[in-house]
């Protein structure tokens, strides 16, 4: 429209009319292309899966047998010979998303890490405890990326940090020793303590050590 107007056209569309035109044929302008052809066989393309029905049925009416009216999806795949036709198989289609050298390796669990990392950032806490009486004898630090900044949010990590602290005393010695009940209590408590204070919930990704 842009180029229309630089040529000094006046452009009239459906934002500043009650103008529309549809880019697809009716169902009386496909009849007659039925007729005109005579398919040995249609494949309905394009649109939702009603609209395909909806389009075999179309064929069907003009005369078309229904066992010639094949209705696919995206990967199916026809075999075609002589007078029939068949679905034979079905491959995977749609995005191929290509990451490095790494091709379709990236599945939808990767990619909604990803977003909830850009979107919320990431808090890793480190914690030593020794393995055998199960004594806090380093950290719990806290790091973040893309959550605080943390030169200007000291305090409020200091009381996360606190809250790890506090609730780890509460675990018994048997538990403390269990690595997996560990990180779960502190991811459990600061997703609580976060989403509490400031409503954001970043990827908590707790790094106990043993000491």
């Amino acid at each position: 429209m842009n180029h229309l107007y630089r040529r000094g056209a006046e452009v009239i569309h459906e934002k500043v009319s009650e103008v529309h035109v549809s880019g697809h044929a009716s169902q009386e302008e496909l009849k007659l292309l039925h007729n005109l052809v005579k398919p040995r066989f249609f494949v309905p393309v394009h649109g939702e899966y009603r609209h395909l029905v909806k389009h075999a049925q179309l064929a069907q009416k003009v005369g078309t047998p229904k066992e010639r009216c094949i209705l696919a999806v995206n990967g199916d795949v026809i075999l075609f010979s002589g007078d029939e036709a068949c679905i034979v198989d079905h491959v995977n289609t749609g995005r191929v998303f290509v990451d490095g050298k790494g091709v379709g390796d990236v599945g939808n669990v990767v990619l909604k890490d990803r977003k909830h990392l850009s979107e919320d950032g990431m808090v890793v806490v480190i914690i030593g405890i020794n393995q055998v009486s199960g004594d806090i004898i380093y950290g719990p630090d806290i790091v973040s990326r893309g959550f605080v900044f943390e030169d200007d949010s000291q305090q409020y990590l200091e009381e996360a940090r606190k809250v790890v602290l506090d609730t780890l005393a509460l675990v018994s010695t048997e538990a403390m020793t269990d690595w997996n009940e560990v990180k779960l209590e502190v991811r459990r408590v600061l997703r609580r303590f976060f989403n509490k204070t400031i409503e954001r919930r970043p990827v908590i990704l707790p790094l106990v050590l043993e000491m």
